[in-house]
């Protein structure tokens, strides 16, 4: 990948490495998800190594189903006490609601699986009970 003279990459450049649109980008840098990020002559925004940890890592929590909105909160959690020491826990909290959510969806596909295959095995039945028009 090609980066600038200072080192950093170009929007076009982090948006095709991580597989997401410029727009996506710029929105979560409007949101305060991604640090201020440096700009050259002509406005022109510069992301660094940093940038793109952290683009993957908002990739990896969207990923495990938190929203943005939990997302910020995060942010602000660190914001405020410049560590991860309440970030971490809360993250957890976070972390162990979607898991709950997922179990409880997975429990309700189940349930759905079930109930398709015993009413295709009812009208597999009445199928052969009719028999087969001739």
């Amino acid at each position: 990948m090609a980066t600038t003279s200072l080192g950093g990459y170009r929007i076009g450049e982090m948006a095709q490495r991580l597989g997401l649109t410029e727009r996506t980008i710029r929105y979560y840098e409007e949101l305060g998800l991604l640090d201020s990020v440096k700009r050259v002559e002509g406005g022109r925004r510069i992301y660094t190594d940093d940038d793109l940890r952290r683009l993957k890592f908002i990739q990896k929590l969207k990923m495990l189903g938190l929203s943005l909105q939990e997302m910020h909160e995060l942010e602000r959690l660190y914001r405020r006490h410049g560590s991860n020491r309440q970030v971490l826990p809360r993250l957890v909290e976070l972390l162990d609601a979607h898991l709950a959510t997922t179990e409880d969806r997975l429990h309700e596909l189940a349930a759905l699986r079930d109930e398709i295959r015993s009413y295709r095995e009812h009208v597999s039945r009445r199928l052969l009970e009719e028999g087969e028009p001739t």
